[in-house]
């Protein structure tokens, strides 16, 4: 009899021991991950992010999650669709029981996906949108972006001009003329109107602003304009379907400037614009948080040299491409910061992983220059701060794509080359 209940007794250990066991594995964090697969935004980068999500997400898995919990990411393509990406959060939320919702290409969905996700009292982690209108002036609690803001990149332009203007192009600040051309949803009129305001401030010369729709067939009309005004350079920003016909048109119309700076989303995917564009994309300059295979690892924390060549080398395994663009990196890096600093604290400091955990345990991050693999470091705004849950640390850089590879050409502490302007004798759009 001893020995029978002796062995029930390891059985029921055994049971006990394999039902902790499953419990312990079944541990999970549920991502809702909302990028453009189709549609006119995949192509200009959103489908570069979603493969630096993953590859994040993979790396993390493999190294054993986070605190136990494994990530499990629920995929969803918004389409290019602003009704489309909304419906997908508050599925998500609503029906998938996701612990938060992450991606995010286009800022024209990420401005009303980020109210209807702080309304629901969920989370919302931005990886790729630009749009300052995402938080100023909103006050949102549980919306958090370690991701540059478009009127840092409005602001970027203007003061490279302003500081390259007499050096490089033999031109004044106040004598230089400038237009500005832009996409009229939320991302291209936020950095539009900062580019203004930078450039006024710093006494240069804008001889045209104007915006057009994402999806117009035709831009004849905006060329004739920019022939009038005859600008020494161009700030753009746009989409990839939308640059690929401005360069079109503008080259078969005669159009000629200096130089030509675009603020990322279709800029940043440079080789895309190539497909049909060739060498007349050669000299044009991007305004975006760099590539990360771009900077010195040096200048980094210990190890992330070595994070960024596995991505490079998943990215090449994924895709085939030997140069991982910054969209990749943004959906990668955002990705890192959640997974590496804010879940875990939220786990361990806070206890769970609930909207308010990861709030908190988001106000806590504080990360300094150098401490990401995009080179800046992560402090997010505090509530009651016009731009609460917005990274004060993050900055873009001056990225020119010249025909032996692109190099950073501003700011002075990180560039890599001086930049060409104005454009060489004998490129399509040299004067």
């Amino acid at each position: 009899m001893a020995i029978l209940k002796n062995i029930r007794t390891l059985g029921l250990c055994a049971t006990m021991l394999s039902t902790a066991l499953v419990g312990a594995q079944a541990k999970e964090i549920k991502v809702g991950v909302i990028y453009d697969q189709t549609g006119p935004f995949a192509g200009g980068g959103s489908v570069n992010a979603s493969i630096g999500t993953q590859i994040a997400i993979d790396l993390i898995n493999e190294r054993g999650g986070i605190e136990g919990y494994k990530i499990v990411p629920i995929n969803v393509d918004a389409q290019s669709k602003v009704e489309v990406a909304i419906n997908a959060a508050e599925r998500l939320i609503n029906d998938d029981k996701v612990d938060l919702v992450m991606g995010v290409y286009s800022s024209a969905q990420c401005v009303p996906m980020a109210a209807k996700v702080d309304n629901a009292k969920g989370f919302m982690w931005a990886n790729v949108c630009i749009s300052s209108a995402v938080f100023k002036d909103r006050n949102l609690s549980r919306v958090f972006r370690a991701q540059v803001h478009s009127d840092q990149y409005g602001e970027a332009s203007c003061k490279f001009l302003a500081e390259q203007s007499k050096a490089t192009l033999g031109i004044a600040p106040a004598d230089l003329k400038v237009a500005i051309i832009h996409e009229d949803g939320p991302y291209g009129s936020g950095v539009a109107k900062a580019n203004a305001e930078a450039c006024k401030k710093a006494g240069i010369n804008v001889v045209l602003d104007e915006g057009y729709a994402v999806s117009a067939t035709d831009l004849s009309p905006l060329i004739a304009k920019l022939r009038r005004a005859r600008p020494d350079v161009i700030l753009h920003t746009g989409y990839n379907p939308d640059i690929a016909l401005f360069l079109r048109q503008a080259k078969e119309q005669g159009l000629k400037w200096k130089a030509l700076i675009g603020h990322g989303a279709g800029y940043a995917n440079i080789d895309r614009i190539r497909e049909t564009a060739g060498k007349d994309v050669d000299y044009v300059m991007d305004v975006d948080p760099v590539a990360a295979q771009l900077l010195d690892p040096k200048t980094l924390a210990p190890g992330l040299g070595d994070v960024i060549t596995e991505v490079q080398k998943r990215f090449k395994a994924k895709t085939g491409q030997d140069y991982a663009e910054t969209n990749v990196w943004m959906g990668f890096n955002q990705s890192w910061i959640l997974f590496t600093d804010v879940l875990p604290r939220a786990i361990k400091t806070y206890g769970g992983i609930d909207p308010d955990s990861l709030r908190k345990a988001a106000l806590d991050a504080d990360i300094p220059v150098g401490g990401t693999v995009q080179g800046y470091g992560v402090k997010f705004n505090p509530p009651g701060d016009s731009m609460a849950g917005q990274n004060a640390r993050s900055f873009p850089v001056v990225i020119q794509h010249n025909p032996g590879g692109a190099k950073v050409v501003w700011p002075a502490e990180v560039k890599t080359a001086d930049p060409v302007m104005p454009l060489p004798k004998g490129q399509t759009f040299a004067p």
